[in-house]
C-alpha cells in the first residue's frame, strides 16, 4: 500500500515514494480495535512504520506495535483485545442482530460499572469519600490492571532501543500544555503509555518525575501535529487513522445526538489540523516566490537563509483511515468493550485497508501545491 522505505518490500502504492512511513493513531477507547484492524491490513500489503505517535488507546496501540518484533505484533493486540473483551465475550448470532443495541448498551454499563478487564476496576473506596489530594480522589477507576497488561505484552527494552520511533501524546494536569514522551528523546516506561490514556474523571493522572499527567486528547486528539512539527522537513507518508468521524448524518433522536456530539468533539483537530496544513503550505509556497524576488547580493544573509530552510518544498503524503458509523454504534461506542464489537471493528479497520488497496484507482488526493497531498481512504 506505501512506498518502500529501502528495507520493507510493499505490494502496492498507489501514493508516491517517501523515505519514511509514520502511523498516526487517534484515542477512542474501545474503537482503538478497529485501529489494530487497520494495522493487520497494512501489514499484508507489506507496511511497516518506521515511527508510530499515539494518544490516548493509539498510545496503547503503539506501544504494542513497537514494544513488539514484527512478527509478534498481530499477535499481540490480538491478545490485548481479546483481554479487554473478556468481560463481555458473548457473539450473537446473526438473528438476534435486532438486539444489538441493547446488547451493546448493556455491554456498557457492564464496563461502567464492574470495569474492563486489562485495562481498569472501580475502586473500592468511592472518591467521594476518599481525602482531598489522595490518587483515590482523584478518579473513579483505578487503572493497575492496564499496567500489567503493558508490563506482560510490550517490551519496553525493545521501544528504548528507538529501532522504531515511538511518540505518547500526554498533557500537564497544572500547566495545561500537550506533551509528548518520545523514545528518541527519553527511555519509555508503562506509566507513559498510562498517562497517555488517563482520561479525567474516570482514570487518575499518571506522576512521572514529580509531574502529573493526563490523557492528550484534552489538547488534542490526534498526534498529527507533532509529527509534522518535530519534523517540519520530513519526506514522508503519514498513515492517520482516526476513530471518530468528523462527518455525520443529522440526528434523529437524542441518542443520536449525544453520539453526534461525541463525534465532533472528539474529531474536530483532525479537519483542523489537515487545514492548518494547508494554510502553512500555502505560506510555504508564497514565501519562496518571493525569495526569488530578492536581489541576489541577499543570498547569503542569515536571515533569508533560515527563510529558504523554512520555505523547502516538502514531500509529505497525508493518508486518513476514518472508522465510520457502524450499524449498531450508540453514543456510548467508546466504552463497549464487548467481544462483538471488538471483532466488528477489527474487521471493519481490516477491510477498509483491503478494499483500498483493491481499487488504488479509485483514490482522489488533494495536493495543495507544495509539495503535500491529503487522501480520505475508504469512503
Amino acid at each position: 500500500m506505501v512506498a518502500a522505505t529501502g528495507k520493507h518490500t510493499h505490494r502496492k502504492a498507489p501514493f508516491r515514494r517517501h523515505e519514511h512511513t509514520v502511523l498516526v493513531l487517534q484515542g477512542g477507547g474501545a474503537l482503538g480495535a478497529y485501529q489494530a484492524g487497520v494495522y493487520e491490513g497494512l501489514v499484508e500489503q507489506g507496511f511497516e512504520p518506521d515511527w508510530v505517535a499515539g494518544v490516548s488507546i493509539g498510545a496503547v496501540n503503539a506501544a504494542l506495535i513497537v514494544g513488539n518484533p514484527p512478527e509478534r505484533r498481530i499477535e499481540r493486540m490480538a491478545q490485548f483485545w481479546d483481554l479487554v473483551s473478556s468481560g463481555s465475550p458473548l457473539i450473537p448470532p446473526a438473528s438476534l442482530d435486532v438486539f444489538r443495541p441493547a446488547l451493546n448498551r448493556l455491554s456498557a454499563a457492564s464496563a461502567a460499572t464492574f470495569g474492563v478487564p486489562g485495562l481498569f476496576i472501580p475502586r473500592v473506596q468511592p472518591p467521594l469519600l476518599a481525602p482531598d489530594g489522595s490518587i483515590e480522589a482523584l478518579s473513579i477507576y483505578d487503572t493497575s490492571p492496564l499496567k500489567s497488561a503493558l508490563q506482560e505484552l510490550v517490551d519496553f527494552d525493545l521501544i528504548n532501543r528507538a529501532s522504531v520511533r515511538l511518540s505518547l501524546g500526554a498533557v500537564k494536569v497544572r500547566a495545561g500544555n500537550s506533551v509528548y514522551f518520545d523514545n528518541r528523546q527519553s527511555a519509555i516506561a508503562p506509566d507513559h503509555v498510562m498517562a497517555s490514556a488517563a482520561l479525567p474523571p474516570g482514570f487518575p493522572p499518571v506522576t512521572i518525575d514529580g509531574e502529573a499527567y493526563w490523557d492528550g486528547a484534552l489538547v488534542s486528539n490526534t498526534p498529527l501535529w507533532y509529527v509534522l512539527d518535530e519534523s517540519p522537513r520530513i519526506d514522508a507518508l503519514i498513515l492517520q487513522v482516526d476513530l471518530f468521524s468528523a462527518e455525520g448524518e443529522m440526528p434523529r433522536n437524542l441518542e443520536e445526538v449525544l453520539e453526534r456530539a461525541k463525534d465532533i468533539q472528539y474529531s474536530s483537530k483532525t479537519r483542523f489540523n489537515t487545514t492548518r496544513v494547508k494554510e502553512l503550505d500555502e505560506m510555504r509556497a508564497t514565501l519562496a516566490r518571493v525569495l526569488r524576488k530578492l536581489p541576489p547580493e541577499l543570498d547569503s544573509d542569515a536571515d533569508v537563509q533560515r527563510l529558504k530552510a523554512t520555505s523547502e518544498r516538502r514531500k509529505i503524503t497525508i493518508a486518513h483511515l476514518i472508522n465510520r458509523r457502524y450499524a449498531h454504534s450508540a453514543h456510548s461506542k467508546d466504552y463497549d468493550f464487548s467481544r462483538a464489537t471488538v471483532r466488528e471493528l477489527w474487521a471493519s479497520g481490516l477491510d477498509d485497508v483491503r478494499r483500498t488497496c483493491a481499487h488504488p484507482e479509485l483514490l482522489k488526493g488533494t495536493e495543495f501545491g507544495h509539495g503535500v497531498r491529503v487522501y480520505d481512504l475508504a469512503r
